[in-house]
């Protein structure tokens, strides 16, 4: 199944109209702009755009431990590559709740560092992660499971070390503390590592976060779904106001009862060979159980780009979350696509919260405070 829009002239007429069919004279910038938009998760990126360049700079702030702080000069110089458009002071000034300006009186020049209130949430966010080891365990494990060589590059994982609540030592803390099941090797390129199982034998089969929501479907009292068309399906939900024609439905529910290979299961040649709308849902049960396994269920498209590979996927990854609007939601604001898991939220908030969003989102409310309260708040 491909959900994709037919032709340009389409996409004009029909702006918020899905297609399943084969997307052949539509560019990749038009069928990304031809998508539905939700506005729930579009305001939440508004939010979310600035807080990833606040957390770059309070990572710079407190990468040294002695002294927590950095010159304006240094954020200055580094503002195109932190797209502080307005420069970084202008930057720092809107977040008055979460950076302070200050003069160091044998310097000439001023700094920045983290307010109070700022500081102790980074501390929270420090513990509640090194008190989760064991699901940051459990979530690495699984990351390797679904590779068919049940190994990674490890810098695919620095890419989403902070997606997946590893703490930042995660090296020490999680990979060589657990040397009874992780392996570091060195890889065919000079200063490149990777990570894998130290036993690939199948001791147990992970359940995927999409079979656990059948499973609670189908044990529901008041249930009256059949089970058999169960077996194979995913939660859908979609933008306010998105147009479903009855082919579209239709088409769905076609995809719906199509059997897959799950993202725990081994591919094997005769699997490897089944026809492509069987490969596209095993790609996209991949990347759902891969944002399952997300802190906040979601994450940049580039960085999961990286996984592609590795996870057998023959598909366009951006174009796999455009196909299936009702599972996952792309946005492109602050200059970067990034994805969510459709299903984790409800009114632009994770509906299964963890201590570790719980901290992050205390810093987003910083964010999204802005100015206001500068008189009452520090």
């Amino acid at each position: 199944m491909r959900m994709r829009t037919h032709i340009i002239n389409f996409i004009t007429k029909h702006p918020h109209q899905p297609s399943m069919g084969v997307r052949s004279k539509v560019t990749s910038s038009q069928y990304v702009a031809s998508r539905a938009r939700d506005p729930v998760f579009e305001k939440l990126m508004d939010k979310y755009k600035h807080l990833v360049k606040v957390i770059a700079i309070q990572d710079l702030i407190l990468a040294n431990p002695k002294n927590q702080c950095v010159s304006l000069d240094f954020l200055s110089r580094l503002s195109q590559r932190l797209h502080l458009n307005r420069g970084a002071a202008a930057f720092l000034r809107k977040c008055p709740h979460i950076f302070h300006i200050f003069y160091n009186p044998t310097k000439s020049h001023p700094f920045c560092r983290l307010t109070d209130t700022a500081f102790d949430i980074s501390c929270l966010e420090a513990e509640v992660i090194n008190a989760s080891l064991p699901l940051v365990v459990d979530r690495l494990l699984r990351l390797l499971s679904m590779c068919q060589s049940k190994m990674l590059p490890l810098r695919a994982i620095f890419k989403v070390w902070r997606e997946l609540g590893l703490p930042d030592d995660f090296e020490d803390s999680v990979i060589a503390r657990n040397s009874h099941l992780f392996q570091l090797c060195d890889a065919h390129e000079p200063g490149t590592h990777i990570l894998k199982l130290a036993d690939v034998s199948p001791s147990c089969r992970y359940m995927a976060a999409v079979e656990n929501w059948r499973v609670g479907e189908c044990c529901k009292q008041d249930c009256s779904v059949d089970r058999m068309e169960m077996r194979y399906s995913f939660k859908h939900g979609y933008p306010p106001g998105m147009k479903l024609s009855k082919n579209f439905r239709a088409k769905v529910k076609q995809w719906q009862r199509l059997p897959y290979v799950g993202p725990y299961e081994e591919m094997g040649e005769e699997r490897a060979k089944a026809g492509m709308m069987t490969l596209e849902k095993r790609a996209v049960a991949i990347v759902h159980e891969f944002l399952s396994l997300t802190v906040e269920k979601m994450v940049e498209v580039e960085k999961i780009s990286h996984f592609r590979n590795w996870f057998g996927i023959d598909l366009n990854i951006r174009d796999l979350f455009l196909d299936h609007p009702g599972i996952f939601y792309l946005s492109t604001k602050g200059k970067r696509h990034t994805v969510f898991l459709r299903e984790a939220y409800e009114r632009g908030c994770l509906i299964e919260r963890n201590p570790v969003y719980n901290a992050r989102r205390m810093l987003l409310d910083l964010v999204a405070l802005g100015r206001r309260g500068l008189f009452t708040d520090e």
